[in-house]
């Protein structure tokens, strides 16, 4: 406990994809560590994240005192991985961390395997990645070997979410290591309210387009509404893997006068574009978009699915079910029929985001999950 207690701790966070929520989070968390006055270094993807990552990264470097790393990292199981874990362990030779945190499965593991030391700890935040494969799968069942096997060389384990862990605990099993659940966080200047933008749609979607994140069934919902006489019109803003097929989509559909795509934008932005906010996810650990429009007071229906509920709270009515285009639009029909009861919840959401989703509340939770897996050391 005395290498927290008497200097600064040298803590290395690793991530495959520097995209998404999962970057935000390591983004934020770095932030609020070098406030605090210790010694940071982040390890990322090179081949992922584009000109949005590299910007973001550089941004960050100057505070950074163990610096950033690009690598190689490829997202399915590659021969070049021996070769990254190799550079990771050269990073962490050079580096001398005392804590090596890694984010999401792949880069938890090069982060956690043979790394073992008495004046270390390793950490592991999953971020939902492999715990959303089912162990039916062959890719499930290949993951979930990995997660075990490096289950008992983990010192800490940082859930976003109830839901991720009792998962985690489910699929591979208890840890010996320190459990412990920290929600994300949003800062204070994201609780300032969004101005809604001349051309806003009633209905907006902010995110990748992955299958898990559910675009796909929104722009489903989207065309049972129109069939059923209500002329919604939807803004999608974002990109990924899937933009193609959902262009595609919209087309076969008819609905080319109805959605419009408006790229990757900041939040913020997005949130600008529409009345209420569609949050169709599959599945989700903690997902920050959530986060963010409930501390803007955005009106906001989402699917009821991983930690999603626990964001909500009492505002379960919000919430329908997943992986169903019809329920989201009926969900999405009670929404606009009734925009004052949907204000109102959205008003009593932004309370509960203030109470306990605070940037502030995330990094001291983390930093008090290091000083307890050193205190068990």
């Amino acid at each position: 406990m005395s290498v927290v207690d008497s200097r600064p701790l040298r803590i290395l966070h690793a991530t495959r994809a520097p995209v998404g929520g999962i970057f935000r989070h390591i983004l934020d968390l770095a932030n609020g560590q070098a406030d605090r006055g210790h010694h940071v270094g982040i390890i990322a993807d090179s081949l992922t994240g584009g000109e949005r990552a590299e910007q973001a990264l550089a941004e960050i470097a100057p505070r950074l005192k163990l610096g950033v790393h690009r690598l190689a990292i490829r997202r399915e199981p590659h021969p070049a991985d021996f070769q990254v874990w190799a550079s990771f362990q050269r990073f962490i030779r050079q580096l001398e961390p005392d804590v090596l945190h890694g984010h999401g499965a792949k880069a938890g593991a090069f982060m956690r395997l043979k790394t073992a030391s008495r004046d270390k700890i390793r950490v592991y935040t999953p971020h939902g990645g492999s715990l959303h494969y089912p162990l039916t799968t062959l890719k499930g069942n290949v993951y979930a070997r990995i997660e075990r096997a490096l289950m008992n060389d983990t010192d800490l384990f940082l859930f976003e979410s109830a839901f991720a862990r009792d998962t985690y605990q489910r699929t591979i099993g208890t840890p010996k290591g320190l459990v412990r659940c920290v929600f994300n966080g949003v800062t204070a200047g994201e609780f300032d309210p969004v101005v809604k933008a001349e051309d806003a749609t009633e209905l907006m979607y902010v995110g990748e387009f992955r299958h898990i994140k559910g675009a796909d069934l929104l722009v489903d919902a989207v065309a049972r509404l129109r069939a059923d006489g209500r002329p919604v019109k939807l803004t999608l803003a974002g990109d990924g893997e899937e933009t193609a097929s959902i262009k595609a989509q919209v087309e076969r559909l008819g609905l080319g006068e109805a959605v419009r795509f408006i790229g990757h934008v900041k939040a913020r932005q997005g949130f600008s574009k529409g009345s209420l906010l569609v949050v169709p996810s599959r599945g989700d650990s903690m997902p920050y978009v959530v986060i963010e429009a409930a501390a803007a007071g955005i009106a906001m229906i989402a699917a009821n699915v991983g930690g999603i509920p626990e964001i909500f709270g009492p505002f379960t009515d919000a919430l329908f079910a997943p992986g169903n285009p019809a329920a989201m639009a009926e969900a999405i029909a009670r929404a606009l029929d009734d925009p004052a009861a949907t204000q109102e919840r959205a008003k009593s959401l932004r309370e509960r985001i203030f109470m306990h989703f605070s940037q502030k509340a995330m990094v001291e939770g983390v930093l008090a999950g290091y000083r307890d897996a050193f205190a068990n050391r």
